[in-house]
């Protein structure tokens, strides 16, 4: 007998015997050949005569593994793993062929094909693939088996408890609205908002919310329960969600206003506070268009703002903390003409202890902002400075723009395959003027590489993600971008400028299509999955540059690199 000529582990053997096996081969004398060699050691075996009526039987019966000759009519060996392939990813698959050429091959290899044999077929050869890929079987059943265990021990008191902590922070991140997320203000002025998030804890006693309210104002808002544990946050997670919903059904109803806003979140939080429970929140409108900022501050430490002539700017609490007995607020407004930065945040930040001995970091947080003309920069100088974080720490950057008085360079391009060369050309020669740091220039050339194509395919052509992982795996893609672009007459527009900072020289890119753009907040999803290949573009550029933000249609972006 063939198992007693072939050294086989008994274990696999006995997991074998209770499979069920696709044999999917259009000649007669080989499927008589599989029935000899799988009878030993297969519980069923299911035979079809073509690629066609081989996924028909893939459909109609519980099949565990599958061999497959290549060559057959109707539909041959690839194109009907394809076809499987789309329901099932993990099914393990065996190929038979006498071909040999490289693009055959490579193309199996990419469908996840677990093995091969060559034609003509000999028998050990075919029990040793059968072997192989029953190992896999075995090996996921295991991972399976382990996955169910561990899930088993979550009902364990402590590992439950923490499963809980970790659904309560998904939910926190849920309820903190983020109307910016990689997204700039393109009112009247252009800038770019930016934001901190790092609890100390699960249960995190700050919370934030940045919202758009119209085409000229926007909401900031930053939440300090006070105390630490369950209590504070469920405090701050509470009047957090409860103000983005107030906010919504302004919108939807009569438009937004301040005064009303405090009062009803007021009226909402006193009952549930404790007696001696406190809370500190920052209620912020920026005014772009008539450069104004109102505000409600309660007991929260003094928002900053640098003026053109890089003037400091403090603004403190105009109101107490929040308890169950207060009764009055005020609302205060400040004329922000001459402001280029603002810096909001919870005290968190400036009571975390740094490697200086007995100093806080509010002892260096003026000079850090001032210093800084990004988040990342802040950001940087901050977590030098804290050595270990022993406070929640969260902050909101904004940094408006002159994009009007720096432009050192400015081409638009047409809509085609030669000019997205051109366009790469063009970009790295002015680079090349700018400087002679070529791990920088190499950078700054993917960022733009990949979100010119993003401006050319997914913009101005409107191709989808999903229309073209399904025309590249029909291999029609380039004869598709070539078809659509003949009869696109749409432009995409770069702009070049370059910003000098203190000693620092900043070159911002921003690239414009004419499509009809996206919603940016997906780009939480992807940033949140990485490893998904939708935004693998966005994905990267994001880490080879100082940051990416749209403009609020979706159709121009504008990314940062530090000279």
């Amino acid at each position: 007998m063939l198992k007693e000529q072939i050294e086989i582990d008994e274990n696999v053997v006995e997991n074998m015997k209770s499979l069920t096996l696709l044999c999917v081969e259009d000649d007669n004398s080989t499927q008589l050949l599989y029935e000899t060699i799988f009878k030993e050691f297969i519980n069923k075996i299911v035979f079809a005569k073509d690629g066609e009526d081989g996924y028909e039987k893939y459909l109609s019966n519980e099949v565990d593994i599958i061999i497959s000759d290549y060559s057959m009519p109707k539909l041959n060996g690839l194109d009907m793993i394809k076809q499987i392939r789309e329901l099932n990813k993990d099914i393990p698959i065996i190929l038979v062929t006498g071909i040999t050429e490289i693009d055959i091959i490579l193309e199996a290899l990419q469908l996840n094909v677990n093995n091969f044999i060559r034609k003509p077929i000999k028998s050990h050869e075919v029990v040793n693939a059968l072997i192989s890929v029953s190992k896999i079987l075995i090996a996921n059943k295991y991972l399976e088996d382990q996955k169910n265990a561990k899930l088993k021990e979550l009902e364990d008191k402590e590992q439950y408890s923490s499963y809980q902590e970790d659904l309560a922070f998904a939910k926190e991140l849920n309820i903190l609205r983020n109307d910016f997320y990689y997204q700039l203000i393109d009112m009247k002025c252009t800038a770019l908002v930016d934001f901190s998030y790092q609890p100390l804890d699960i249960l995190s006693g700050d919370a934030y919310s940045a919202r758009k309210l119209d085409q000229q104002k926007t909401f900031y808002l930053i939440v300090d329960g006070m105390g630490k544990g369950l209590s504070a946050s469920l405090t701050s997670m509470l009047i957090t969600s409860y103000i983005n919903h107030v906010i919504d059904k302004m919108q939807e109803s009569d438009g937004f206003d301040l005064h009303k806003l405090v009062s009803q979140a007021l009226e909402y939080i006193k009952p549930i506070l404790l007696d001696e429970e406190a809370l500190s929140i920052d209620f912020i409108v920026l005014d772009c268009d008539n450069a104004q900022m109102e505000y409600a501050k309660f007991s929260m430490p003094a928002l900053m703002m640098q003026t053109k002539e890089n003037e400091l700017i403090k603004l403190k609490s105009n109101n107490p903390p929040i308890s169950k007995y207060i009764r009055d607020f005020t609302i205060s407004t400040y004329n922000t003409c001459e402001i280029i930065k603002f810096l909001f945040y919870s005290d968190g930040m400036v009571e975390n202890p740094t490697r200086f001995k007995d100093k806080l970091y509010i002892e260096y947080i003026e000079e850090d902002f001032l210093d800084s003309f990004t988040k990342e920069n802040m950001k940087e100088k901050l977590l030098w400075k804290i050595n270990i974080p022993e406070d929640d720490i969260t902050f909101i950057f904004i940094n408006k723009l002159d994009l009007d008085n720096t432009v050192i360079a400015k081409k638009s391009f047409n809509t085609n395959l030669n000019e997205v060369e051109e366009s790469n050309e063009w970009y790295a020669d002015i680079w090349d003027t700018l400087t002679d740091d070529t791990k920088l220039i190499y950078s700054a050339g993917i960022v733009f590489t990949e979100l010119f194509m993003n401006a050319y395919e997914h913009g101005n052509l409107s191709l989808d993600s999903q229309t073209k992982h399904r025309l590249i795996e029909e291999d029609t893609y380039l004869n598709t971008l070539l078809q659509k672009q003949e009869t696109c007459d749409k432009q995409i527009n770069v702009t070049i400028n370059r910003i000098q900072y203190g000693s620092s020289i900043y070159i911002i890119t921003q690239i414009s299509d004419e499509g009809e753009g996206f919603d940016t907040q997906i780009l939480s999803e992807i940033f949140r999955n990485s490893k998904s290949f939708n935004g693998r573009g966005v994905f990267v550029s994001r880490s080879s540059s100082l940051g990416i933000y749209y403009n609020s249609k979706g159709n121009s972006v504008l990314f940062l690199h530090k000279v």
